[in-house]
């Protein structure tokens, strides 16, 4: 019963933190090129479906004010394309700004697309890491239940989430971080072959993004990938 309790109020306090960032999303009209100055390890940002970039607005100021270049590929909007489709944009993206040893952070879908842009970019190496937030590698049991295809591809059995789990080359080079509990991916977030899974002692799927372990853990990989540029 504590259990069941305990995840109930990470579920409510889950969706409030989402509802908040969404409306604060939704007002914030900040141009995001005011970001992609600094010189020190770029970072990448990749938001989870129906999510737009300032959806992680406190980690892109926190990594921006440390001297931090950060790069929003706003031809992904809200995340809604085909993995492959999102990831060769994202490879595109890289491209056009000459950008080399990037560290890519991304929740949710995010970590999917940034999982498969690693693979297409694996002899260039534009996406040097990427830190991953609540990401689905494995799928998601509720997948299967969902109409909309931007929201089937989470199926454990999907086409893309099978495709994934193959490429488990560029696995070393990934952190993922995710809670203890997840109300959209019960089966959880740990990556096998990564370089380091976190599992955080909290709950949610949206609320973790805020966790100080996750700056932490953002700042580490972009001082190693500055250090191998």
């Amino acid at each position: 019963m504590i259990a069941l309790l305990r995840s109930a109020g990470w579920w409510a306090r889950d969706y409030l933190y989402a509802a908040v960032w969404q409306i604060r999303a939704t007002l914030n009209r900040t141009d995001p090129r005011t970001f992609s100055d600094g010189d020190r390890t770029p970072i990448v940002i990749l938001p989870g479906v129906y999510e737009t970039w300032q959806f992680m607005y406190p980690l892109i100021t926190a990594m921006h004010d440390r001297g931090h270049p950060v790069h929003v590929v706003q031809v992904l909007h809200r995340n809604r394309r085909p993995v492959d489709e999102a990831a060769a944009r994202v490879i595109d993206y890289l491209e056009a700004n000459d950008l080399h040893g990037c560290v890519l952070l991304a929740h949710s879908k995010g970590g999917l697309v940034g999982k498969r842009a690693m693979v297409l970019d694996a002899d260039a190496g534009r996406a040097a890491r990427m830190l991953a937030v609540a990401t689905p590698f494995g799928g998601s049991r509720y997948g299967g239940l969902m109409v909309l295809p931007s929201l089937r591809i989470f199926s454990p059995r999907s086409a893309t989430i099978l495709a994934l789990a193959k490429e488990h080359e560029v696995n070393a080079r990934i952190v993922s971080i995710y809670g203890e509990f997840d109300p959209h991916i019960p089966e959880g977030s740990e990556l096998p072959g990564a370089a380091k899974n976190v599992r955080l002692d909290t709950g949610g799927h949206f609320r973790v993004l805020a966790d100080p372990r996750v700056i932490g853990e953002l700042v580490a990989l972009s001082e190693e990938s500055g250090q191998n540029r």
